[in-house]
């Protein structure tokens, strides 16, 4: 917890100024039943007016200074609670950010999205109320039950068992529910997940039918969620009760052990309305007590599971070195693996030139995007190395590395925005000029132009008011616009026709800057005119050469190129 702590800390002054106010604002109200005790016996059975008008007086002072404080504690304690989750929710996403994408993969996205949204937003409550009952509940408890013993030692004896027990209850129910409120949370994740999954893939889901399906499962998630919980929050709810139950136990022990000791003179009627605030006061600052330790229980919960994504190693490995390759890019004896999986490269010899036009050919599953995914580092090999203008790239700063390099994905992200905002993605002081050059290149003119040719144009959640051609288009334009050392399109003409794909890639080889190109695809046309052609089979290379002499000599190059021939002529 530590970390979270540290973030708590920075709004140290409100974390030790609204216990504070609400520890006086407590200290007020125990002195309240003095003076209501006094009002009885010198005011109404002693008939004293002045008594009564004096401490009505003084009690109606008490009363506003009280409220100056509670004002004050409340507002201290708000102000801490939303500051930390502000800031715990933007170093989780800090975190997300800069880390590798194994980080993410480890986790999962629906998961972190809990994490950010749910978790955090139950830590912010937790801090709010702990820092408003800190002090609050257990002084006013205390206090009552000392100014009960100032009455009448034996009476307060009543205090003392009713405290005790309310203690244990609370305890039992606290070890019982806590482990449950972070299974909680797991299976909401799985909801999240679900219901993530469905609405991305809605369109899928209704072509095929499985509608009914979907939510026959989802239901059956939430529903499983839903028992879960409450079986969980029928073991809290008994807390309420049985703090009642006992609480007005005692008041009826408190009464008649009260009235006994008025008979015998002992106390007067007065210190026994006293003795019965203080037990009333007792019995709302248990409650609210008890009402932390579930609210707490449910935020450590939460904060321990937003504390493991703080913890995860989210570093890069720097090495230092010099000059280890000639080659422009180089992968000397890689092998790489998932952490979830088996090895998805085995002993990968390779190297490219600088302005080169490589292409890199598969089946599925045969190591493609990985391969290129090791040249910006979003995966690093366990064994061997690969260098970038001669050097490891694990000697790079990553944002170095990575500005050297345009990478356009499989799935095309387009931004909420504007055509504009998302060709400046990571470059802000990109010209006008610069993004028609990237667009005319990457055949996406035509896109803006149906926007009405305004590179304000909007661009909604996910570009879906944009065909899968329009965003690979766009996508294409975006990594353009750096005029990046290193293109790597990774099988990112997909969606486009065969006419367009061809225009595409004699634009890229007109481009002025000359970046060394490395296009992945499933198609042996689209790189059919590389001047190096890699050829993957299940994580290993299996043929490097030019179309005309892998067509001759590489069986698996061969059979995808001829397939895919025969496809076509279908």
């Amino acid at each position: 917890m530590k970390i979270l702590l540290k973030e708590l800390g920075k709004y140290g002054k409100e974390a030790v100024f609204a216990p504070f106010f609400k520890f006086l604002e407590a200290a007020i109200e125990l002195v309240v039943p003095f003076f209501v005790s006094d009002i009885i016996d010198r005011g109404v059975n002693g008939g004293d007016k002045n008594a009564v008008v004096a401490d009505l007086a003084i009690m109606l002072g008490l009363a506003a200074v009280g409220l100056v404080f509670s004002v004050l504690g409340q507002f201290c304690s708000a102000r801490a609670a939303v500051g930390f989750s502000a800031n715990v929710r933007r170093k989780v996403y800090v975190k997300l950010m800069d880390s590798p994408p194994s980080v993410t993969d480890k986790i999962g996205v629906s998961a972190m999205i809990t994490r950010m949204t749910s978790d955090v937003n139950q830590m912010q409550t937790g801090v709010n109320l702990f820092l408003r009952l800190l002090l609050r509940s257990p002084f006013v408890v205390i206090g009552a039950f000392v100014a009960a013993a100032i009455i009448d030692l034996k009476v307060s004896l009543v205090f003392l068992v009713l405290i005790a027990a309310l203690g244990a209850v609370v305890a039992i129910i606290m070890a019982i529910t806590l482990p449950k409120y972070s299974e909680a949370q797991r299976k909401l994740d799985d909801v999240s997940l679900s219901a993530r999954e469905n609405l991305t893939g809605a369109r899928v889901i209704r072509a095929f039918g499985a509608e009914d399906d979907e939510i026959r499962e989802y239901r059956k998630k939430t529903g499983a969620l839903e028992k879960f919980k409450n079986r969980t929050g029928m073991i809290s709810a008994f807390l309420n009760p049985c703090t009642f139950v006992l609480v007005n136990l005692a008041i009826v022990a408190l009464l008649y052990f009260g009235g006994v000791r008025v008979n015998a003179g002992v106390i007067s009627q007065g210190q026994t309305v006293a003795l019965y605030d203080y037990m009333s006061q007792i019995l709302i600052e248990l409650v609210k007590f008890a009402n932390l330790v579930v609210t707490v229980s449910k935020s450590v919960a939460c904060a321990r599971r937003v504390e493991k994504v703080l913890e995860e190693d989210g570093s890069y490995i720097k090495t230092e070195s010099g000059k280890i390759s000639d080659a422009y890019v180089e992968f000397k004896g890689v092998s790489m693996r998932y952490a979830d999986g088996g090895e998805s490269l085995t002993d990968i010899n390779l190297t490219i030139e600088k302005g080169q036009t490589v292409g890199i050919v598969g089946g599925t599953g045969s190591g493609k995007t990985t391969l290129v995914s090791l040249i910006p580092r979003f995966y690093d090999a366990y064994k061997g190395f690969v260098a970038v203008g001669g050097k490891d790239v694990r000697s790079y700063d990553v944002k170095e590395l990575r500005a050297k390099i345009g990478f356009v994905l499989q799935k095309s992200a387009l931004f909420t925005g504007t055509i504009d905002g998302n060709l400046r993605l990571g470059n802000e002081g990109l010209s006008e000029e610069v993004e028609r050059e990237a667009l005319d290149a990457a055949q996406a003119t035509d896109v803006v132009r149906s926007k009405g040719g305004d590179l304000s144009a909007e661009v909604r959640q996910g570009g879906k008011n944009f065909s899968g051609g329009q965003k690979q288009r766009l996508a294409i334009a975006r990594a353009l616009a750096r005029k990046p050392e290193i293109l790597i399109l990774d099988d990112s003409s997909s969606a486009l026709d065969f006419a367009t794909d061809l225009k595409l890639r004699r634009a890229i080889k007109r481009l002025d800057y000359k970046p060394t190109v490395i296009i992945v695809s499933q198609r042996t046309s689209a790189v059919a005119d590389a001047d190096k052609i890699i050829v993957l089979d299940e994580g290993k290379v299996v043929g490097v050469g030019t179309d005309e002499s892998l067509t001759e000599n590489c069986d698996v190059y061969r059979e995808i190129k001829r397939s895919q021939q025969r496809g076509a002529a279908k």
